[in-house]
């Protein structure tokens, strides 16, 4: 039997929700499949949202930019959208049964410095740790009383 799968979503599928897949697929220890996807995808994964993550130790060189749709013929148990417009464009997934929005600011817009904007992917990774690592001790303990 696979694992629930996590879909996290985001309108381009290039910082937000690779930071959101990388921290929550190692805070599950593998508990769950993680996956991320955008309803716009842009293409590529922002060179900064890669190297934020390297300084928490986290490799997400291998991650690619996704179209949401390559999930629509996937039993996805959870749906988790970073961003208003990825909420509002959302489809129903095969087999989903939650669906969370936790809205954060997109680094990618950033101005000022390369510093300036480099501390802003910071800021925003550490929000998205936060949650998705709050999230994660949730689905250890929700598994642990299923036992």
């Amino acid at each position: 039997m696979s694992k629930p799968l996590v879909l996290i979503l985001c309108t381009g599928n290039s910082c937000r929700s690779h930071l959101a897949e990388a921290i929550l697929r190692r805070a599950v220890g593998g508990l769950v499949d993680v996956a991320s996807a955008g309803s716009k995808p842009a293409g590529y994964v922002h060179p900064m949202a890669i190297e934020v993550l390297k300084e928490i130790g986290l490799d997400a060189s291998a991650h690619r930019s996704k179209h949401l749709s390559e999930f629509l013929n996937v039993p996805v148990t959870s749906v988790v959208t970073v961003c208003g417009n990825a909420d509002q464009a959302c489809p129903v997934f095969p087999g989903q049964l939650n669906r969370y929005h936790w809205g954060f600011k997109d680094p990618a817009h950033a101005t000022g410095t390369p510093e300036e904007i480099r501390e802003e992917f910071r800021r925003v990774r550490d929000e998205i740790r936060l949650v998705f690592e709050a999230y994660a001790a949730g689905l250890k303990e929700a598994s642990a009383r299923a036992k």
